[in-house]
């Protein structure tokens, strides 16, 4: 729990009920909830960050990010999601360095990144360091020089007049890809098997996967599992892209409602809602990734501090506890509070923070902590009930023993509030401070705001 927080003992008669079990859309029991688990064993607790390589450092390039891999890997993550690595357009090209979205050449690296053995270097040495490395893939458009643009332009979308058009008008640096060829379809697996044969990265983040037929999805997946099984990360949220060609896609629902109670718009019962009525149905395995921020979020809605204000920390806490894998951004453990330019250099300072520290406890917390694990392999999330659930978001988390007890202020008032369930009774140690205590009775508990208690059953 947090410093201020204060536990308050009450002996009471009344017997509770047990604990109402809420299942996360994450688990929800679909027809194809039954299929086996496709992702890597290595994903079961894992967690993500994503790279900007281009503004990491000053340099902003592979060597350069190399050197912070110690630290990332002393925080406690897993899997690195680098941005589109690939040389970018110059035709139509936005700012004066380009889009990571406009891919020339799906085959190369970007020079300003170093070289292709530079980033082979960078791949081993995170695999030396025990974490995994996807890439960001651009299936969806490509630069307008791109060569496939001559040498295919029947693969690319076209107007009624035959000219070949941008997938989104505000696109317009990119030519958009036609699914509708079926030799797209193998130059595009061909080129995803490219990287994991050539360069032994572990799957990939699809950008902007739902504008590209799921039937391409799942015909390229076995195709790369039979060179080494991957991980695969959809930016989108649509069921049936879970189903059998990608293992987690983005909580957008839940990042949305995190804003929304941050500014006052929703409370908690969204967030109850969000858990206990999903509108969309997923696969048992699936996993969902849970993020306050990521590049687009920084670079054209807003910072974290921007959005959230005092309850980022508090949003943190709620997205690494949930059912899901947490995400972090570049900068966004060190408090970054500005909006990095998107097409321009735009260096990232550095400083450790608080806020660095809180992540380290809450990955590692994963890590170990069964019930916090990921897709088929973790705990549904058990909401307990208090005497102030329009603000109070309580839940404990339990599998093979292993069971956390996490209790979240989402306002900005301090809360006193009791329990109306003891489910939550045991032997425990306060993941912050390390302290132990054991809980017999009923609690009642008062937390400023946005402040957060988590527990880690002995």
């Amino acid at each position: 729990m947090t410093n201020k927080a204060v536990i308050i003992f009450f002996l009471l008669v009344l017997v509770f009920p047990s604990c109402k079990q809420t299942t996360n859309n994450t688990n929800s029991k679909t027809d194809k909830s039954v299929m086996k688990q496709r992702f890597p064993e290595w994903v079961k607790n894992a967690t993500i960050y994503e790279v900007n390589t281009r503004q990491y450092t000053d340099e902003g390039n592979f060597k350069s990010f190399e050197k912070h891999l110690p630290r990332l890997k002393a925080m406690g993550v897993d899997i690195v999601w680098l941005m589109p690595i690939f040389p970018i357009g110059e035709i139509n090209r936005k700012g004066s360095l380009g889009s990571y979205y406009s891919v020339k050449d799906y085959l190369n690296v970007n020079p300003d990144l170093g070289t292709m053995d530079d980033f082979k270097s960078l791949v081993n040495e995170i695999h030396k360091s025990g974490m995994y490395v996807i890439l960001d893939w651009v299936a969806n458009h490509t630069s307008w020089d791109n060569k496939l643009l001559l040498e295919h332009p029947e693969w690319y979308s076209k107007d009624s007049t035959g000219n070949i058009i941008s997938p989104v008008k505000d696109w317009a640096d990119v030519a958009d890809l036609n699914y509708d060829n079926h030799e797209l379809w193998e130059y595009m697996t061909d080129a995803l098997k490219f990287w994991i044969s050539e360069c032994d990265i572990d799957g990939y983040r699809c950008d902007v996967a739902g504008m590209v037929p799921v039937e391409f999805w799942n015909y390229a997946r076995p195709k790369l599992d039979s060179i080494k099984p991957v991980f695969m990360l959809a930016e989108w949220e649509d069921p049936k892209y879970l189903e059998y060609a990608f293992d987690m896609d983005y909580a957008w629902d839940l990042h949305h409602i995190m804003n929304d109670i941050a500014q006052s718009k929703k409370s908690v019962k969204d967030l109850d809602e969000y858990f206990t009525s999903p509108p969309k149905m997923y696969p048992k395995s699936a996993i969902k990734m849970n993020f306050i921020s990521n590049h687009d979020e920084n670079s054209w809605n807003g910072t974290v501090t921007e959005r959230m204000g005092d309850a980022a920390k508090a949003m943190a806490v709620l997205s690494a506890t949930v059912p899901g894998m947490p995400l972090i951004y570049s900068g966004q453990e060190a408090e970054l509070n500005k909006r990095l330019r998107f097409f321009d250099k735009d260096t990232i300072i550095w400083k450790h923070t608080a806020t660095e520290e809180l992540y380290s406890k809450l990955f590692h917390l994963k890590k170990r902590n069964k019930a916090l694990w990921n897709g088929i392999y973790g705990a549904d999330l058990h909401r307990i009930s208090t005497s102030d659930d329009d603000a109070v978001f309580a839940f404990i988390r339990e599998r093979d023993g292993d069971k956390v007890f996490v209790v979240i202020n989402l306002s900005n008032e301090t809360k006193q509030f009791t329990f109306n369930e003891k489910c939550y009774c045991d032997k425990y140690t306060d993941i912050f401070s390390g302290k132990s205590f054991e809980i017999l009775n009923e609690i009642g508990m008062e937390l400023g705001p946005w402040e957060y208690s988590i527990c880690e059953k002995e």
